[in-house]
């Protein structure tokens, strides 16, 4: 068997065995030296720093070219769920939005909960042919943070266009590991602080689909929170209504400075490193700890391809695991092992002897 060792070189040394990634991310040592020289210098020149821009500006650039997407289509902010409550406002009275049943709460109660929206949900499996001509919208995980399982992207996408409804893509769990390409769906967003190592605080969201370029064209929502750092000429936008940027700027949360200092970093390294080499290194760990339980008579799931790794029947393990300094999570009677570049063969072996 090929072992595997970590990527990423000095970047990272846990104190722990980190299994965690599903739940948060490791924050690499130049986002987190990068975060400390920011804040020494916020005693100096205040909390939005000597330029306030520059690193949202650069990492708004790196996600773009993460998910291949022009930079002008994409939106910074600091939750999923404020953009899910963004799209739920862009939709007509009465619409009906097909989402998989037991998705994550900040992608799918905005648009439950939003008056007029008409939500529907069915097994992930179902997903794409439960799409129908009444369909609006299609919400949906790449990625589902309960278990792993990925969702079939290619399908979801033909069956919407198939009936003129429009997709969103939460790709919190995604993003860092799996390829994605943003402009196959009319909107993706992602949570920054997990695969992608970024501090918490830090959420993109691409707009992709058949739209024109102008962000105050058809095919694009309203801009309903555009406050400053939403406007056209920022040195003009500070006062009085304010003419929104004609690119996804337009979408733009005030963001926190310190966050967005961490994640131009954080997303550097993802680049350097690159996605397929990660999804590989990731997915190979996988199936090695998910053989090794199928041979102890466990019935690991989502099917080989995910990076996360679900099982019922060892959330016992739990606080054993704990003691011994192994960081894993227990989702929904599942014990959940997710992998990700700073994790090796040697950790796998550790946690399959800690749950002998």
């Amino acid at each position: 068997m090929q072992r595997h060792e970590p990527l990423g070189g000095a970047e990272f040394a846990p104190e722990t065995t980190y299994l965690n990634s599903a739940s948060s991310g490791l924050l690499p040592r130049r986002s987190a030296a990068a975060v400390r020289a920011a804040l020494d210098e916020s005693a100096s020149h205040g909390t939005m720093g000597r330029d306030y821009f520059a690193a949202a500006h650069a990492s708004r650039a790196a996600f773009a070219r993460l998910v291949d997407v022009p930079a002008e289509r994409v939106a910074l902010g600091s939750s999923v769920a404020v953009r899910s409550a963004l799209i739920a406002a862009s939709l007509p009275a009465g619409a009906e939005v097909l989402a998989p049943e037991g998705d994550f709460s900040s992608l799918v109660n905005p648009l439950g909960t939003h008056p007029g929206i008409k939500l529907r949900t069915v097994p992930l499996e179902a997903l794409a042919d439960e799409v129908r001509p009444g369909t609006a919208l299609v919400a949906f995980s790449a990625v589902q943070s309960l278990d792993g399982r990925i969702a079939d992207l290619a399908a979801v996408r033909e069956a919407a266009r198939t009936h003129g409804a429009r997709t969103f893509v939460d790709a919190t769990q995604a993003a860092g590991w799996l390829p994605l390409r943003a402009l196959d769906f009319d909107y993706l967003v992602a949570g920054a602080f997990k695969w992608l190592l970024c501090p918490r605080g830090t959420t993109f969201m691409a707009f992709g689909g058949e739209r024109g370029d102008r962000a105050d064209g058809p095919g694009w929502p309203a801009a309903l929170h555009a406050g400053w750092v939403a406007g056209e000429d920022l040195a003009a936008s500070s006062y009085g209504l304010i003419t929104p940027a004609t690119t996804a700027r337009r979408f733009d949360e005030p963001h926190a400075f310190l966050s967005y200092v961490g994640a131009e970093q954080s997303l550097s390294l993802i680049e350097e490193l690159g996605v397929p080499a990660i999804h590989a290194h990731d997915t190979a760990l996988a199936v090695y700890y998910r053989e090794r339980l199928t041979e102890r008579g466990l019935t690991p799931r989502p099917a080989p391809g995910s990076a996360i790794v679900s099982t019922p029947g060892l959330t016992d393990a739990e606080d054993r695991l704990a003691a011994a300094g192994v960081k894993i999570s227990v989702r929904g009677g599942l014990l959940r092992a997710a992998f990700h570049l700073y994790n090796s063969t040697d950790d796998v072996d550790r946690l399959l002897s800690l749950l002998d």
